[in-house]
């Protein structure tokens, strides 16, 4: 077999794999899952700089740049979505007193 083939199929099996994993994770271990997604992101941004910075040819350039600008969008989404996941999970505030008791303060 030849080895762009051989690559190839490890590629699409380890889509198939990648997706059934996650499909079967519960609701409750999402955010630790998109905080160590985050991270392997800010890895990938990481080395996409130092690519970038160590460019010979003008392609070789545009696509570590095109690189880094997908890695820091992936990455900055990750980190809002991780926020607003963890906003579900905290404190709301309480209403005033007075919205509670039915009266708005004016007397009887």
């Amino acid at each position: 077999m030849s080895e762009p083939i051989v690559w190839l199929t490890i590629f699409v099996l380890s889509v198939f794999v990648g997706v059934e994993v996650i499909a079967k994770v519960s609701s409750t271990l999402h955010t630790p899952l998109m905080s160590g997604a985050n991270a392997i992101h800010g890895i990938i941004l990481l080395g996409a700089i130092l690519v970038s910075a160590t460019a010979t040819g003008t392609l070789t350039l545009v696509v570590g740049l095109v690189a880094v600008v997908l890695a820091t969008v992936n990455m900055v989404g990750g980190f809002v979505v991780t926020d607003r996941m963890l906003q579900m999970f905290g404190r709301r505030p309480s209403p005033p007193a007075a919205s509670r008791s039915g009266q708005d303060g004016a007397g009887s």
